[in-house]
């Protein structure tokens, strides 16, 4: 039996998809978000199989979680949209599968049917990249009971320590469920460390320490540490040569 998670801004379409789900004795439902931060957060703790996903959700859009998942651990996605017949040309051509709403219970079952035969053979992540956005333009975060969207020209830097991954601003230092990886990628936040990304755009200063080691200093007094394998790098991006 696959594992499936159901996101979908509305209630009532989200219970309706996974009982519909369920009953085809095919799928168990291990989760539900009501949006895509959550939705991201539970794809990360729960590792379903499929994710059925809904295009149109507020703040962030089906399309633009997509851009927040890691490309290697990729689950398939199926979408669920309300767009017209002329709209999803794009999901034929490179998504797995999607429906449209509302969902009928015949349709579904030929999903499923395909889900079933496909899934279990294929080991290699969907490559869903057509689909999304190349540049997250904001970075989800959480801190004390609520949910941040971070713009990306107010991040000075992104680290990681055994407790997550950590968002610093200016006046704020929230957590996200995406990975270094994937916001080196998403962002133009440049590698400076292993465990750090530092936006060029608020350097301050470059302290220069000994065994070409280094240190960067943001705008608001952040000390970022500079490994050797990538001193040259932030120099030349930044416009210093030597």
């Amino acid at each position: 039996m696959l594992t499936a998670l159901v996101i979908d801004d509305e209630q009532f379409a989200r219970e309706e998809l996974a009982t519909l789900l369920e009953e085809t004795g095919e799928i168990e439902i291990v989760g539900e978000a009501p949006n895509a931060i959550i939705g991201l957060k539970k794809i990360n703790e729960l590792k379903p199989d499929v994710v059925f996903l809904d295009i149109q959700m507020p703040q962030i859009t089906g399309l633009e979680l997509l851009s927040m998942l890691d490309p290697e651990n990729m689950p398939f996605v199926v979408f669920v949209t309300a767009y017209d017949q002329y709209a999803i040309e794009a999901f034929e051509e490179n998504a797995f599968d999607y429906l449209l709403k509302p969902v009928e219970p015949s349709r579904l079952t030929k999903t499923v049917q395909k889900l079933t035969r496909t899934v279990k053979k294929q080991s290699a992540p969907q490559n869903l990249s057509a689909l999304a956005p190349e540049k997250l333009c904001q970075i989800p975060c959480s801190g004390h009971n609520r949910i941040l969207l971070i713009p990306i020209d107010q991040v000075e830097s992104v680290y990681s320590d055994i407790s997550g991954v950590h968002v610093h601003t200016a006046d704020k230092t929230p957590t996200t469920q995406l990975t270094l990886k994937t916001l080196e990628e998403k962002t133009p936040l440049l590698r400076c460390h292993r465990q750090y990304l530092v936006s060029v755009n608020h350097i301050s200063e470059i302290k220069l320490l000994e065994n070409g080691l280094a240190e960067v200093i943001t705008a608001s007094g952040f000390t970022i540490p500079i490994s050797r394998r990538y001193l040259k790098t932030l120099k030349e991006v930044i416009g210093l040569t030597g």
